[in-house]
């Protein structure tokens, strides 16, 4: 259920403005022809993976700790700029999803080049190339799309929007790592701001968001109704999300040990 509570001149104002700007994008997904082939592309996805297991990787510095070199031969979905990550790796995952323009935008030729299938914001058409794309719902309420050829919900994470990518493609089970759920920094969630700090501790790379640039703060609370929503959607479907992060702080799903279940 919504909270009203949230609703303040500093988050109202800024959520207005991005839903007016979204109206020719709106418009754009529904009727023009790069829609209607990115839709095509979206359905080649529907069910390939059914009844296989899903490792999520997050990027929180518990990555760090964690043997991600038993992953090899396993499906693994990553998120954000966690292809930093790949020149440390001996397999490379299977996709990787980003829907924050704020990163996709400062690091648009990153994203255009990448050797795995990438899933970004639809806004981002015009500057990222060699991706499929994903139209962002605006809907103050979050929920749970089970068919992304349709606007996706982001629920204040882009670990949701994969949760829902992967019901899209059949993943039976999703265990998740790296998501710690803690971050150093502090500020107005869902704000963008410029990084002052001259390493980066709350991902897996002190040069993740290197000091200038810009990131947005996350917003816990609703990344946990999100979670939440997702976590007992796929329990109604006769699906799992497992949460193996290292010392992770979310406690909305079922926890278990990654070296012990993969």
């Amino acid at each position: 259920m919504f909270d009203i509570t949230r609703l303040n001149p500093q988050r109202l104002f800024p959520a207005i403005n991005r839903r007016l700007r979204e109206i020719p994008h709106y418009i754009a997904w529904n009727y023009s022809e790069q829609g209607k082939k990115n839709k095509e592309a979206l359905l080649s996805y529907k069910d390939k993976h059914k009844g296989e297991t899903l490792y999520l990787l997050a990027n929180g510095p518990s990555i760090n700790k964690t043997n991600l070199s038993l992953l090899k031969d396993k499906r693994v979905m990553c998120m954000n700029r966690f292809y930093i990550k790949f020149k440390d790796l001996n397999f490379l995952p299977d996709y990787l999803v980003c829907i924050e323009e704020t990163v996709l935008k400062q690091f648009n030729d990153d994203f255009s080049k990448l050797p795995i299938p990438a899933f970004v914001n639809w806004r981002t058409r015009h500057k990222i190339a060699n991706v499929r794309y994903l139209k962002e719902s605006f809907d103050i309420s979050p929920f749970f799309q089970t068919d992304i050829t349709e606007a996706v919900n982001v629920g204040g994470t882009v670990t949701f929007v994969c949760l829902q990518l992967a019901y899209y493609m059949g993943f039976d089970k999703v265990i998740i790592l790296g998501m710690d759920h803690s971050f150093k920094e502090v500020g107005i969630a869902g704000k963008a701001e410029i990084r002052k700090q001259d390493k980066d501790e709350s991902h897996f790379d002190p040069n993740y968001f290197p000091k200038g640039m810009k990131w947005v703060i996350p917003d816990l609370i609703k990344s946990e109704l999100g979670y939440t929503i997702a976590r007992d959607f796929y329990k109604k479907n006769n699906r799992e999300i497992i949460d193996a992060t290292i010392d992770g702080k979310c406690n909305v799903f079922k926890k278990a040990n990654f070296e012990e279940i993969v």
